[in-house]
């Protein structure tokens, strides 16, 4: 083990000029990304370093209901950006919210139940952002997809009902395309790593100095979790929401445009 790493503000800045390639790319294609570029780089400062406060905080404290809160407040404002990504799906934000309040507290309570981590601050509150987010991106995918094939399907489904199915018959090859789309980004991603790219948390430790052993042990751990709460929210979010298509006599609604 090596000493930990220390990020001056001086090597913060240096950092800067790869965003300035960035920037220099998108005047030089005429990509019109540059103001983009330069939002993103001032938001992320300003909220990573203040959510880097929060934590410190809570790590201070020590207390498991600052991390219950934070991770509450992760989950709503994850189910209102992903509800954003599902504009074509009636009444998204409800069968998010269950989604991925489900996701991130089943899969809490399993890694705690299971020992793979303590029930401390330092390590619920990192493990429990990255199952939020990816569950997040999971359920938008999903949903997004589900939007977009329940309108293209509309006939088949209608043909469906026409013929005595319930709803939840009609639907189902939609379901389970959207089910589909929302885990295979993490699925394919989870088979190349290690291959064609090293996952953060491993790069990470490495860069603390970690032996690699570990660092390897503990990003299969954190893959693995990962797998189990997309799977989760994917599931929970297209299983409510396809609902949202049809009346309570199982009929289909009509789509707006």
């Amino acid at each position: 083990m090596t000493a930990p790493i220390d990020v001056s503000l001086g090597q913060l800045a240096a950092t800067l000029a790869l965003v300035a390639i960035a920037i220099v790319v998108s005047v030089w294609q005429k990509v019109d990304l540059e103001r983009d570029i330069g939002v993103a780089v001032i938001r992320s400062f300003i909220q990573l370093s203040a959510i880097g406060l929060v934590i410190n905080a809570i790590f201070e404290e020590d207390r498991l209901v600052f991390v219950i809160a934070l991770i509450s407040v992760m989950v709503l404002f994850g189910a209102l950006t992903a509800r954003n990504r599902a504009r074509r799906v009636p009444g998204a934000f409800v069968p998010l919210l269950i989604a991925l309040a489900t996701a991130g507290g089943a899969t809490l309570v399993l890694v705690v139940v299971l020992d793979v981590f303590e029930p401390e601050p330092r390590f619920l509150v990192p493990v429990g952002g990255m199952v939020v987010g990816n569950a997040m991106t999971s359920a938008a995918v999903a949903l997004n997809r589900l939007g977009d094939d329940m309108r293209s399907a509309a006939p088949r489904i209608e043909a469906t009902l026409a013929l005595g199915a319930t709803a939840s018959q009609a639907a189902l090859p939609v379901v389970r395309s959207s089910l589909r789309s929302g885990m295979i980004s993490l699925v394919d991603s989870t088979k190349t790593t290690g291959i064609i790219f090293f996952p953060g948390t491993m790069v990470g430790m490495l860069l603390a100095g970690a032996d690699p052993v570990d660092a390897v042990r503990l990003q299969l751990v954190l893959l693995w979790t990962l797998l189990g709460s997309v799977a989760i929210a994917a599931l929970i979010s297209t299983s409510l929401a396809y609902r949202n298509f049809f009346t309570p006599a199982h009929q289909l609604r009509d789509l707006p445009a």
